[in-house]
């Protein structure tokens, strides 16, 4: 009996929106029509959080590390797929999931604590662990408060248009 490669699979199937792709890149770019999958962008990046994914096409991995937005992914690249850099560089904000410790009870401030633009803020309760809190307007999309959290319940999504 052969086995399924489920990776090869997913590629078909997946969501195009689940991949976080480069930032800058274009909206108005199919990134895996032009993409060349040189791998000069992952060589590149200071943060080593570019990897490979579905397809061998480069994708953002916040669980290494954050963007630092150094642009130096865009500088290697030769195909067409960036903005103006004095563009805001993604989309992309955080969102915080009901595992995360402080909904079970648990007082942890770890993605404050990361997040430089103090997007992310505590409402204090009475009797209660502080709730967290995103000002959308104020996140980057870095990525800096995804590895830092240790019950990994930071997801940067795609914001909804």
């Amino acid at each position: 009996m052969s086995t399924i490669n489920q990776s090869r699979r997913r590629l078909f199937s997946r969501n195009k929106n689940d991949a976080i792709r480069l930032p800058w890149v274009k909206s108005s770019v199919e990134f895996t029509d032009l993409c060349t999958r040189c791998d000069k962008c992952i060589e590149a990046c200071e943060t080593q959080i570019i990897i490979k994914g579905g397809g061998g096409f480069p994708q953002i991995d916040f669980s290494i590390d954050e963007c630092t937005f150094c642009q130096k992914c865009v500088d290697v690249c030769k195909e067409p797929l960036f903005e103006d850099l004095n563009n805001v560089p993604w989309q992309i904000t955080a969102n915080i999931q009901e595992k995360c410790m402080a909904y079970q009870g648990i007082w942890c401030q770890s993605c404050k604590d990361a997040c430089d633009t103090s997007a992310i803020s505590f409402t204090l309760s009475i009797g209660k662990a502080p709730l967290p809190n995103i000002d959308k307007d104020a996140c980057t999309g870095c990525g800096a408060c995804v590895a830092p959290c240790p019950s990994n319940a930071i997801l940067l999504k795609n914001v909804e248009t």
